[in-house]
């Protein structure tokens, strides 16, 4: 499963500028570490009131890594 490109295209769906949105992936063995960048403008969207839509992407990043047996971090810049 390609994390990457799973949550480059859920960060696209959020934002308004979706070719500002960069992902930097880091592997070490079963733990895999995404950086997610995305415009100044669109920081605000993609971690949402209270940290609700960021908290919702590292569930469903972590969801989708249990089922590979690999642990996924998320952090947003």
């Amino acid at each position: 499963m390609d994390f990457k490109t799973m949550l480059t295209n859920i960060a696209r769906a959020i934002v308004d500028e979706p070719d500002q949105v960069n992902v930097t992936e880091t592997v070490d063995g079963d733990d895999i570490e995404l950086v997610l960048t995305v415009a100044e403008d669109d920081t605000g969207m993609v971690i949402g009131r209270h940290g609700k839509i960021a908290k919702a992407i590292r569930q469903l990043m972590k969801a989708a890594a249990n089922t590979c047996g690999k642990r996924v971090t998320v952090e947003i810049k």
